[in-house]
């Protein structure tokens, strides 16, 4: 039998083109670690820009298809699927070394009570499960939710040498003002003290490597975004409403605030989209189509529709988030949203020149 080359295996797969870089996977240097069997068994990593990939089936197969097409003589092809997040910045937090941070993305909504820490809690969780590295700061001084939807009410985080150790549950790297303050006592601060609040969360907690840093914010356009947004080089933000008027007239106010700061719109999440009956019928409680057409006039992607049920809203309240239980329907409608952020993040980062900043508040 004629030896297979590692040439060959490359040219087979540079005909493998990556749908949202738009370039093949041997000339973006997805290909790695080429074996050859004498028997004709070729193995091969793809190393893809994010874990929670939506396309890791597609291009699996396609590199199979390609290898047996233009090499007959492969007997076997066996793939390694991998990932290495990709930044935009090569983001350092000032935390200590080894802190490389390489996007942060930023949860938001217009008004409260649409269910904005409940998305970015199970976005989190997702994440985790597709395998990235995940930190969350719970921005939301006045109302945080963090410490009750992990179970975590009244635990506190290890200091050493002046630095904080965020908490960590489900694999997800945590800080709160929560775990700081008695929650039986209300945060009464001006708008300085929240922006150095979010600085030491930043700065003086020992996050290590991350793939994302999520940022639940609180709602509205206040001192805190202002803060994050001027401060730090957001990777982007999501927005998440409810399907009503009210909500949608408050997200054109956020919407306009990120763009203003120049932070880029990742998508929107409209969540409490809509109530399934035992019936399988769709009541829309809040009206129907709202973020999608939202979405469309401002140009943005629509990432996801969230139901109302009673098994989110009974998780979050346990500490127990829904998208730990990867059989529930709302689980599979997280993950898809968490891949289409993921998505996005990878795209926006590979057509965005590289050069190094510091995350520093």
């Amino acid at each position: 039998m004629k030896r297979i080359t590692e040439k060959q295996v490359l040219d087979a797969l540079s005909n493998v083109i990556e749908p949202d870089l738009g370039k093949d996977l041997v000339t973006l240097n997805m290909i790695q670690n080429v074996v050859i069997t004498d028997e004709g068994k070729v193995e091969f990593t793809v190393v893809l820009t994010t874990p929670a990939c939506p396309l890791k089936e597609m291009i699996h197969q396609a590199c199979t298809n390609a290898i047996k097409h233009f090499i007959k003589e492969c007997t076997e092809v066996y793939i390694t699927m991998s990932a290495n997040v990709t930044s935009q910045k090569a983001q350092v937090s000032t935390g200590g070394e080894g802190q490389f941070i390489k996007n942060t993305i930023a949860v938001a909504s217009g008004k409260g009570g649409v269910g904005k820490s409940t998305v970015a809690v199970n976005i989190a969780v997702s994440l985790v499960q597709a395998g990235a590295k995940v930190g969350l700061i719970d921005a939301d001084v006045y109302g945080p939710s963090i410490p009750t939807m992990f179970g975590l009410t009244g635990e506190k985080p290890r200091v050493e040498g002046g630095k904080l150790f965020p908490i960590e549950k489900y694999g997800i790297k945590l800080m709160s003002i929560g775990f700081l303050t008695d929650p039986q006592t209300a945060v009464i601060w001006r708008g300085p003290m929240l922006a150095a609040a979010i600085k030491q969360f930043v700065n003086d907690v020992l996050w290590g490597p991350l793939d994302y840093l999520i940022f639940d914010l609180p709602p509205g356009t206040g001192d805190v975004q202002l803060s994050l947004s001027q401060s730090l080089s957001l990777t982007g933000a999501v927005i998440v409403t409810t399907p009503q008027s009210v909500a949608l007239a408050d997200v054109v106010r956020a919407i306009s605030m990120f763009n203003t700061l120049k932070v880029p719109i990742i998508g929107l999440i409209e969540n409490m989209s809509y109530f399934e009956l035992p019936d399988g019928t769709k009541e829309h409680l809040f009206g129907e189509g709202g973020g999608e057409k939202l979405a469309n006039e401002r140009s943005i992607s629509l990432l996801g529709k969230i139901p109302i049920t009673k098994a989110l809203r009974e998780r979050g309240d346990a500490g127990n988030p829904i998208s730990l239980d990867k059989e529930t329907k709302e689980s599979s409608l997280f993950r898809a949203i968490s891949s289409q952020i993921a998505r996005q993040i990878a795209i926006k980062n590979a057509n965005l020149p590289s050069n190094g900043v510091k995350i520093e508040l």
